[in-house]
């Protein structure tokens, strides 16, 4: 039977049957669809999908999530292939989309990444994994919130990227974690999602209270937080697990259990 997906951009997607040949080209989005039950149905990652690790050397390498390797994309006759709006250009999407249908996914919140597993569900016929995870999500969510009752807030800046420095900005999945942790963002102002910043500047724009390097994309230094803390009154410099406050899907799971811990190093007692 015919059945007719829409995914997160609007774009209609047509299946004969649930697909069983998986083309990944994010990777918590990876994480995701093997934490849903479907690795034997994944063909194809990028070599930035290292969760689980053993995927690394069971599944076909694509390239990255920038560059792709066409043909060989073409020669796993792919059922199905999974993008994001922002990890993958709009000209892989277009390009891909001659070999197979293409979800392209656009996830800025977590209320994003419950509507994509409840459509994983659907899509790939596995609705009681989906439905057990959805729960599981939203009892950490809730959890969390009832820990953070009556904690203050503290202002933030979280970079991403040096030379140039940028940061995390406004309606960014980084910038729903950091408020969900009551971080306010101090480029929350700005109109880029991730905005260049003058470090030097920090000060006259909002004074963190914490400062935010993150494990990835850029591998920031010792060297860098001292830097960084010089331009700011103060602020405490934290190294913080990248993959935890970015990678949505399964992953949510497990950035709750993390930032209970986090919020006993930034935070002072009430």
């Amino acid at each position: 039977m015919i059945k007719t997906y829409v995914d997160q951009l609007g774009n209609s997607i047509t299946l004969e049957k649930p697909p069983v040949r998986i083309i990944s080209l994010v990777p918590s989005l990876t994480e995701l669809l093997y934490d849903l039950g479907l690795e034997d149905r994944i063909v194809g990652i990028t070599k930035f999908c290292v969760h689980p690790y053993h995927l690394k050397s069971t599944k076909e390498k694509i390239g990255g999530t920038k560059k792709v390797q066409v043909e060989k994309i073409r020669l796993l006759q792919p059922d199905i292939i999974i993008s994001n709006k922002e990890e993958n250009t709009q000209e892989i999407v277009e390009t891909l989309q001659a070999i197979a249908p293409v979800y392209v996914t656009d996830i800025n919140t977590i209320n994003d990444t419950l509507h994509v597993i409840t459509d994983f569900g659907k899509l790939f016929g596995v609705r009681t994994q989906s439905q057990l995870l959805t729960d599981k999500i939203e009892h950490a969510r809730a959890d969390f919130s009832r820990f953070m009752e009556g904690r203050p807030w503290q202002r933030s800046a979280y970079f991403i990227w040096k030379e140039p420095y940028m940061v995390a900005g406004k309606g960014t999945f980084i910038d729903e974690m950091l408020k969900l942790n009551h971080f306010s963002n101090i480029y929350e102002a700005r109109e880029e999602r991730y905005p260049e910043v003058i470090p030097q500047k920090m000060r006259i724009q909002g004074d963190p209270e914490v400062i935010f390097l993150p494990s990835e994309p850029y591998p920031f230094k010792d060297e860098d937080a001292f830097e960084l803390g010089r331009f700011t009154h103060h602020a405490k410099t934290v190294f913080a697990d990248g993959e935890m406050f970015s990678w949505y899907g399964s992953r949510i799971v497990k950035a709750f259990v993390y930032f209970k811990e986090l919020q006993e190093r930034t935070t002072e007692p009430v």
